[in-house]
């Protein structure tokens, strides 16, 4: 969880393991009014560490094919788009992503 000076939360992100020990970036999320501070890059930064603390050789994630800011935000940081993994294949609203770590 990301919070602002005040201790108001603005952002959060998870991650969960799948297979073969890759790291799923799950449920990231910014508030619309601190999109654009950098709090997201700091969110995924965070998340990177804790992939790497678990021994994860890269992150895996599932945005939505509408969500254009989240997409070039990704690929911005180094994400590659890849084949649909795991309860995704098949719908055609998601887009996946990694980045090897």
């Amino acid at each position: 969880m990301a919070r602002d000076e005040a201790g108001t939360p603005v952002g959060c992100g998870g991650l969960r393991l799948v297979d073969d020990g890759i790291a799923e970036v799950k449920r990231m999320y910014v508030r619309t009014e601190s999109r654009g501070s950098g709090v997201a890059a700091l969110i995924l930064r965070r998340l990177e560490e804790a992939a790497l603390d678990l021994g994860s050789p890269a992150l895996v994630l599932e945005t939505g094919a509408e969500q254009k800011g989240a997409i070039r935000f990704y690929e911005r940081e180094g994400f590659r788009r890849i084949a649909n993994f795991g309860p995704y294949v098949g719908a055609a609203r998601s887009v996946c992503f990694s980045k090897i770590l």
